[in-house]
C-alpha cells in the first residue's frame, strides 16, 4: 500500500510540477556551463547505494576530486539560479525521479551519503536503523 502510494503521489507531483522542472533546467542551462542534474551517492533500503538526483545548484568542479565538502553561508561555488533553487527547494524536486524508481519513499529519513554514514553512526546511537526503511 505505501508503495502505491509512493507511485500515487510521486506522479501526481511530478505532473503538476513538470513545467516548473522544465523552466529550472532551462535557467541551469543558461546561467552556467555543466549538466543541469547533480548525481550523488547515496545509501538507500539494506544499505544499498543507489543515485541521488537533485537539480545542480553549484558550479560543475565545486567538489574536487569528487570528494563531498558541506555548503557554507554564501558560498562562492553556488551559481546564481542554484541560490534560488536551493532557498525554494526545488533543487530536491528531481528527487521524486527516485520515489518513482523505488529508491526513495516520499517519507522517510534523509538518505546519507556512503562516506558520511560511519561519521553518523558513531555520533547518533540509533543511526543503524535507518537502513530499514526506505529514505524519503
Amino acid at each position: 500500500m505505501k508503495r502505491g502510494l509512493d507511485i500515487a503521489i510521486g506522479l501526481l507531483l511530478t505532473v503538476v510540477t513538470l513545467p516548473l522542472m522544465l523552466v529550472t533546467a532551462l535557467l541551469i542551462k543558461l546561467d552556467s556551463r555543466g549538466t543541469v542534474f547533480y548525481r550523488q551517492e547515496r545509501t538507500g533500503l539494506h544499505g544499498k547505494a543507489f543515485i541521488l538526483f537533485k537539480f545542480r545548484s553549484m558550479a560543475t568542479d565545486a567538489e574536487p576530486a569528487g570528494k563531498p565538502q558541506w555548503a557554507q553561508q554564501r558560498d562562492p561555488r553556488i551559481t546564481r539560479v542554484g541560490a534560488f533553487i536551493r532557498a525554494s527547494r526545488i533543487d530536491e524536486l528531481p528527487q521524486l525521479f527516485n520515489v518513482l524508481r523505488g529508491e526513495m519513499s516520499m517519507i522517510g529519513p534523509r538518505p546519507s551519503g556512503p562516506c558520511s554514514s560511519p561519521n553518523w553512526a558513531r555520533s547518533s546511537p540509533f543511526y543503524h536503523h535507518r537502513v530499514y526503511v526506505k529514505p524519503g
